[in-house]
């Protein structure tokens, strides 16, 4: 973005309602409104001094007519538009009363949730359907390479088992989308390794990606994950568009270039300090939400991360967490 970032900053709070049948309701802007025609999850803006709860309770009566219970956070975004900077608020409703019609002239949709990213939606509403669809943990493996140093044989042997033994554990636990990394491990035993991991990953319905090595993932059939210094070696996305695309930012520059090749998400650290980048300190979360402000793409916030982190995470408009130590199972 160029020129003068805007001042004028809106909060704004959205529900996330839905059926018996598990569907989810979607209003569309009005053609008069800003972003008009685009679904979105219903609600409106917070007044000055008033909750983000009040706020979503008032907004679903004033507009869908219905009276709502208002439950947990699903993700705080803050987006970056021309005219403003927006903070959007969304709350699970975990009761309503009445029936849900447009007061202001809006259409409303139930959808089922495997459905909402068919649909056209502002770019700050987008981080909210990937919240509610893909994975809240992306674990990074640890580096194999440097946990076998120094051995040969039948303890190299035992330690890389170890290792396999270890993933599978994490994997019992409910990892569903794992980045093999090992940036010390000798190349061929590397390959071995990781096509045994693929088995394990897959095995358990987890996704899989390689990280910086796209002709190993190809030759796996698995995803790539992008080093941040090979965003700029690309014109276009490295991989087909069927075909898990990820990538580590640190800047900005990071994120619209990961923007640029398509990746479906990315990482973005280190937030706090960390073991694996010794001597870097860690951005912050105030720093993470502004740099999450210019990009509508799932982000997973890395550097010091662990379970206890989720909600903090999610306040500051990442997807998650992504981890080595706070993932993994020894």
């Amino acid at each position: 973005m160029t020129g003068t970032p805007p001042t004028r900053f809106v909060r704004v709070v959205a529900g996330v309602i839905g059926d018996a049948r598990g569907r989810i309701l979607l209003a569309q802007r009005t053609g008069a409104s800003d972003l008009g025609g685009l679904w979105e999850f219903p609600g409106g803006k917070i007044d000055p001094g008033e909750s983000a709860e009040h706020a979503l309770v008032r907004e679903l009566d004033e507009e869908l007519g219905i009276q709502a219970e208002v439950g947990e956070a699903v993700i705080t975004v803050p987006q970056l538009y021309p005219d403003k900077r927006l903070t959007l608020d969304v709350r699970h409703v975990t009761r309503w009363q009445g029936n849900p019609r447009g007061r202001e002239g809006q259409a409303l949709l139930w959808v089922p949730p495997r459905k909402l990213a068919l649909y056209r939606m502002p770019p700050a509403d987008r981080p909210v359907v990937a919240a509610l669809q893909q994975p809240d943990r992306y674990l990074v493996t640890p580096d194999v390479g440097q946990l076998t140093a120094g051995l040969s044989g039948a303890e190299l042997e035992a330690a890389e088992q170890a290792w396999l033994d270890a993933l599978a554990r994490t994997l019992e636990r409910g990892a569903c989308r794992v980045q093999l990394r090992s940036p010390t491990a000798d190349t061929q035993r590397w390959a071995r390794i990781a096509a045994s991991a693929v088995e394990l990953c897959q095995s358990a319905s987890a996704e899989v990606l390689v990280n910086g090595n796209p002709e190993l993932a190809a030759r796996l059939g698995v995803g790539v994950h992008l080093r941040s210094g090979q965003l700029g070696a690309y014109l276009d996305r490295p991989v087909g568009g069927d075909v898990p695309l990820a990538a580590s930012c640190h800047t900005v520059d990071d994120l619209r270039a990961a923007k640029r090749l398509g990746c479906n998400f990315v990482v973005l650290g280190n937030v706090k300090p960390t073991a694996s980048h010794p001597g870097r300190k860690g951005m912050g979360w105030e720093a993470f939400a502004a740099m999450r402000e210019h990009v509508s793409m799932p982000i997973y916030a890395i550097g010091g991360m662990g379970i206890d982190d989720m909600d903090d995470a999610r306040a500051h408009g990442a997807q998650g967490i992504a981890a080595i130590r706070g993932l993994w199972v020894n």
